[in-house]
């Protein structure tokens, strides 16, 4: 006789069959807890994602032979999973082991197989490459979006938040060499690997932080993101405005903090035909601050709306990350503001008298 390769633990002895009552008592109470994941369920649509997945990173050639993969579809279903309660990739496999709701929403109920740990991370290395991944299911979902009806509305809040990322030890002269794209000397191939050699030190307000900087842009109406990049820390918020700009907003002016107060910027804007909503730095001396401070301030009123995404993405783990390579992380970063606009989305949805009528 085989032995099986998971025995059957006692913790799972068969119980007598539960009443009805309590049953549906569960599923009601349930219920309340997984709204919104049955509401994104609803609203968005994976196939198309998997669709874009698909065309901008292949599937492997499986001529000869082997397992198949698992459908795209579920995998980004998974990844949405991660992204939305923010779990490792053990953690996600456990959960979805052990949730009913998770393995629904991810279409494995009745599966034989549940791709494990090691198969979302082999998923997620096939979509990095090149950096092309994350940003079709983040273009996917921002279709999605407009489809819904929520175009980019009221003007455009441009601003950038840090990301940390796991220290990496070094000393000084090693690190300037790690800057370089050098091998310090003395380090072996395999702390090499596990050294992360995209993120930089920065500081704000007078604290270092290391890790990497997400430059984004959300509408003022819906605040949902619309545009982002991913930097490392020490890229200075003002360069990275024309990667950025949202051509498809309907409002005409864009809003940013005095870290955009430049020329160039100022010299975009008018080029872009948008209104110049930039705070503006204090002059060397300046002593009569009246009509500047209250310039920033009006600016500042509705520019805090953006601030409300980034806190958004922190309630999703969106500020801190675990990869060791820019492409991962940006991965990780435009997966969790794809998930942000999902989760945004439901909110608007159900917050919108309009959509009751339907």
């Amino acid at each position: 006789m085989i032995t099986p390769r998971i025995k059957p633990s006692a913790f799972w002895r068969r119980q007598p069959s539960a009443d009805l009552f309590v049953q549906d008592q569960r599923q009601a109470k349930l219920g309340g807890f997984i709204a919104n994941l049955a509401a994104m369920d609803e609203l968005i649509d994976f196939t198309a994602i998997a669709a874009h997945v698909d065309t901008a990173c292949p599937r492997p050639d499986r001529s000869k032979g082997g397992r198949p993969p698992y459908p795209t579809e579920v995998m980004v279903r998974l990844l949405f999973i991660q992204s939305l309660y923010n779990l490792s990739d053990e953690d996600c496999e456990y959960q979805v082991l052990d949730r009913m709701s998770f393995q629904h929403f991810c279409r494995l109920d009745g599966a034989l197989h549940i791709p494990d740990a090691r198969t979302l991370w082999s998923f997620k290395q096939r979509l990095s490459q090149g950096g092309l991944g994350g940003r079709a299911i983040f273009d996917a979902v921002s279709l999605q979006l407009q489809q819904h009806g929520y175009i980019p509305r009221g003007g455009q809040i441009v601003d950038a938040s840090i990301v940390q990322a796991p220290v990496t030890q070094a000393r000084h002269e090693e690190r300037e060499a790690l800057n370089q794209g050098q091998a310090p000397e003395g380090w072996s191939k395999k702390r090499l690997r596990h050294t992360d050699r995209d993120a930089r030190w920065t500081k704000k307000h007078g604290k270092s932080w290391y890790g990497y900087k997400l430059h984004a842009n959300a509408d003022a109406r819906y605040k949902l993101i619309r545009q982002a990049k991913v930097t490392a820390a020490n890229v200075d918020d003002g360069q990275t405005l024309k990667d950025v700009l949202d051509r498809g907003n309907t409002g005409a002016r864009l809003l940013a903090d005095r870290g955009y107060d430049a020329q160039a910027n100022r010299e975009l804007l008018r080029v872009s035909k948008l209104k110049d909503g930039i705070a503006r730095r204090a002059k060397p001396g300046q002593e009569r601050r009246q009509r500047l401070d209250a310039r920033n301030a009006a600016i500042n009123r509705i520019r805090a709306r953006g601030e409300h995404v980034f806190a958004g993405l922190e309630q999703l783990g969106g500020k801190y990350v675990r990869a060791l390579t820019l492409a991962r992380n940006e991965l990780a970063i435009l997966l969790k503001c794809a998930a942000y606009n999902a989760k945004r989305l439901v909110w608007l949805v159900g917050h919108d008298p309009a959509s009751w009528a339907r």
